[in-house]
Parts: structure tokens; sequence; C-alpha cells
């Protein structure tokens, strides 16, 4: 399986950033910054009828991880590849339909709209987890 250089640089930064705030969401204080976010959400609140808000925020995080490290191997294993890429693409939809779900996330500074900037980080990486699900599908 051939990969460019730059594929693997992208790719590379998705799976750090999978890793690094997974490993993040092992915190109370990521916990708890990501409550609102979770609580406002409409496919993830009931996680917080089961869990704690501390457990809500592991059990992204081990998700994270996961699905990081299946990308790693899905660089040699197309098929790993394939579903971690699917995974990765739940997430980063997952993350980016806050821009839609939490209250007052738009707001007007200066005449300007702005929004959680952060979020828009996984518009690219949503785009980097889908190519990985097309260049891994066609060695399946």
């Amino acid at each position: 399986m051939k990969h460019e250089k730059g594929y693997l640089i992208a790719l590379s930064g998705v799976i750090l950033t999978l890793v690094w705030i997974g490993i993040f969401k092992f915190t109370p204080t990521e916990a708890e910054v990501i409550r609102p976010l979770v609580e406002s959400h409409p496919l993830m609140n009931w996680l917080y009828a089961i869990f704690s808000v501390q457990g809500v925020s592991n059990l992204i995080g081990i998700t994270e991880i996961i699905v990081a490290i299946g990308m790693i191997v899905g660089i040699w294993k197309p098929k790993i590849g394939y579903w971690s890429g699917l995974a990765a693409v739940v997430i980063f939809v997952m993350t980016l339909s806050f821009l839609l779900t939490v209250p007052n996330v738009w707001k007007v500074v200066d005449g300007v709209i702005v929004t959680e900037f952060f979020i828009f980080k996984d518009l690219v990486f949503l785009g980097v987890a889908w190519l990985s699900v097309e260049r891994s599908r066609q060695y399946l």
C-alpha cells in the first residue's frame, strides 16, 4: 500500500490530536469542559443517565485513543484502517454537530459572526478521516 508523504503528515496530525485530546479526557478539567457540549447534544446527552461526568469523558477519551491506534495500524492493515477511518468520521461529524446543538455557540462580536473556532479543526480532520476510508477501501 503506497502512501504519499502529505497524506501521512495529515494522518499523523489527526492521530496525534486524537491521542492527545483522548488522554486529556481523563482529567476532571476536560470532563467539565465537554459537559455542556455533551449535555446539549440529542444523541449524546443520555450518557449522563448511565455514567458520571468523568465516566462519560473517559468513555469518549478511550474511544478517541482506540480509533487513533486503529488508524496507525490501518497504515499497514487496510481493513483496520477502513473501520478506524469510519469511526473517526463519526467522531468528527459528532464534534462538528456541536455547532448546531450547543445553545449560544454562535455570537456576534463587533459585527462579525463568531463561534467556537476550535471545533472547525474537525472539518479538516473529517476530510483526512474520509480520505483514510477511501484509501483503505481500495485495498480490501
